[in-house]
């Protein structure tokens, strides 16, 4: 099993980080009821992203929990018994593509620019918009990745910045969509 990522609570105690990839109809209501249902048991959803698949009947909920004690199963469980969840998935970080989007406006005047610009480079980060005092870059990569650019910007000043929720998909050829709908045609 691969290395967990943990974050330190107040308390000093530590929460493992697990990513679930969870297959849900694409209707109305239905995010609601899954964070209603991790809330209800005390899981902390640190990272929630929701977007339609390559089919447009289903969407793809990314969450990153952070468990403290609770078992995990207990929630998967639980989802698995909501009637717009189709599958759940807990994607190994060794066997997984996990990756987050940054848009962070940084004060860049003429004597700062080149160093700011030189920055998102390193990063292999873009600049997508440029101003007589501040550029915007787009990064996108793991929280880690994501943190320490900021860290080397911090200096610059960070004007404002908006962070995706982590999305996740398994490596190799294997879809999880395709699988799970191919099954859901059979017993229809």
């Amino acid at each position: 099993m691969a290395d967990r990522s943990f974050e330190r609570v107040t308390g000093g105690s530590e929460r493992t980080l697990h990513t679930l990839s969870v297959l849900v109809e694409n209707k109305p209501g239905v995010l609601a009821r899954v964070a209603g249902l991790f809330a209800r048991r005390g899981f902390n959803i640190h990272s929630l992203a929701v977007g339609p698949t390559e089919h447009p009947e289903v969407s793809r909920m990314s969450v990153v929990v952070a468990v403290e004690g609770l078992p995990l199963e207990q929630v998967t469980k639980q989802l698995n018994k909501l009637i717009n969840v189709i599958k759940i998935l807990e994607l190994d970080p060794g066997h997984s593509v996990q990756r987050e989007l940054l848009l962070v406006k940084v004060k860049a005047d003429p004597t700062t620019r080149s160093h700011v610009l030189e920055t998102a480079a390193l990063f292999r980060a873009t600049v997508v918009d440029v101003a007589t005092d501040a550029v915007t870059i787009e990064a996108t990569g793991s929280a880690d990745k994501l943190q320490a650019l900021l860290r080397v910007l911090e200096p610059y000043g960070i004007r404002e910045l908006a962070q995706s929720g982590m999305v996740a998909l398994g490596r190799g050829a294997r879809s999880m969509t395709d699988r799970t709908l191919r099954a859901a045609d059979r017993s229809a």
